[in-house]
């Protein structure tokens, strides 16, 4: 798998349901999640709502509506303030039909648009058509872990895990200047940034939470090297 493969799309399917599994299991969306400042109820309207917005790109990339993902930042975060505190069903649903919706969409993407620049927001290019379907993946995994529900990225496909990793791999390798580490795990995997000097391992999902989440849990290698912001 990678970044464009279409199992990407299988991929999508399965974290939708793992998601969804673990969303019908909580009483209420008031609980703390690990991202700062959002109740789980934030995490799982945000899902929705990235799936609308991901829909509105497959629109304009098929259809040349000109629609961006968001209609700015600000409202962006509006209706997930605006949505997060219903209640448990309601959240639920939200993420359902969305998903749903969004899959529908999804599968009406073809090579002719794996190039077409499309917009998070009016004048901010984003993406490419050929990766919306990994953006989705991407928000799927870490927004369940984000939940604190039972769910991490221990849990994740490994091949999931691994193309994951690598999309890491890649932002930082995209800094200026980039740090300078090599990750491996105990199967062999091994990426390298920069000037590789420092040295990290442990298996895919701990990487993987340490790199999208800043969780140190299952690592070796002390000290650990500070990775940059907004990457």
């Amino acid at each position: 798998m990678d970044t464009t493969s279409p199992d990407v799309v299988a991929a999508v399917d399965a974290q939708t349901a793992a998601l969804l599994h673990t969303a019908r299991t909580l009483d209420s969306g008031r609980a703390s999640s690990l991202c700062a400042g959002w109740t789980r109820g934030h995490v799982l309207t945000h899902v929705a709502r990235n799936a609308d917005g991901l829909a509105a790109l497959v629109r304009s990339a098929v259809d040349g509506t000109g629609e961006t993902m968001y209609t700015s930042p600000e409202d962006r975060d509006a209706d997930i303030e605006a949505g997060a505190g219903r209640p448990a069903a309601e959240l639920v649903d939200d993420v359902e039909r969305t998903a749903r919706a969004l899959t529908e969409q999804l599968a009406r993407l073809g090579p002719e648009q794996a190039e077409v620049r499309l917009e998070r927001t009016p004048g901010q290019f984003l993406v490419k058509g050929k990766n919306i379907p990994f953006m989705r993946l991407r928000e799927l995994v870490y927004h369940h872990v984000d939940l604190l529900a039972g769910f991490g990225f221990a849990d994740v496909d490994p091949e999931v895990q691994r193309v994951l990793v690598g999309e890491e791999v890649r932002r930082l390798r995209a800094c200026d200047p980039p740090p300078d580490l090599t990750l491996r795990t105990p199967d062999g995997d091994e990426w390298t940034v920069g000037a590789g000097t420092a040295s990290v391992e442990g298996d895919r999902g701990a990487l993987l939470g340490w790199l999208g989440r800043g969780l140190t849990t299952g690592l070796t290698g002390e000290p650990l090297p500070a990775l940059p912001e907004g990457r």
